[in-house]
């Protein structure tokens, strides 16, 4: 089984607290770590004009290219339900990993502290929890399970404006796009 994240675009109105109840649980440092983030994209020409926003975290690859890059073999994949992790004792800082991230996920505190970023909140899944971002959307933009029901329910092919090309990161992110303004 692979778990991901599911992201409904169409719900979402870019309040943050997703990411706020990330940064909280985890006791990350304000403005340095982020281990989900809400991006907000204004597109468009008057009167034809759009806002999206998208809530993003590690995509859980199916074939990390940040652990491919690390020479520390400090990230790997749990093979019970596909969550990527950082073992922070193995790490080095040497980068690698950041710099192969298509989705920006890998975060650093400082030049000599170890890699992290979202681990799916593996504390409250232990308990039957959902993880803290899901759990505190108010708009319920977010979910999370199996990969494959999730993409079933979303029906959506991987395509979404301003994520890299799921083809190519093999990422476990489900997002049922809002549908973009034409222009002209």
């Amino acid at each position: 089984m692979q778990l991901a994240f599911f992201f409904d675009q169409t719900r979402c109105t870019g309040c943050h607290t997703c990411a706020v109840a990330c940064k909280d649980w985890h006791d990350l440092p304000a403005e340095l770590v982020n281990w989900r983030w809400v991006t907000t994209y204004e597109e468009g020409k008057f009167p034809n004009v759009s806002v999206t926003h998208l809530s993003i975290s590690c995509a859980h690859c199916n074939q990390p290219a940040c652990m491919k890059q690390c020479p520390e073999d400090a990230i790997t994949k749990r093979e019970g339900d596909g969550v990527v992790i950082i073992d922070a004792e193995r790490c080095t800082g040497c980068r690698l990993c950041e710099e192969a991230c298509a989705y920006d996920a890998i975060q650093f505190r400082s030049d000599n502290s170890p890699a992290e970023k979202c681990n799916f909140c593996m504390d409250r899944l232990e308990k039957g929890e959902a993880p803290v971002c899901v759990a505190a959307c108010p708009m319920r933009a977010l979910e999370f399970g199996e990969f494959e029901v999730l993409r079933q329910k979303a029906g959506a092919d991987g395509t979404v404006a301003h994520l890299p090309d799921s083809a190519q990161t093999t990422g476990n992110l489900v997002v049922k796009p809002r549908r973009r303004l034409r222009s002209g």
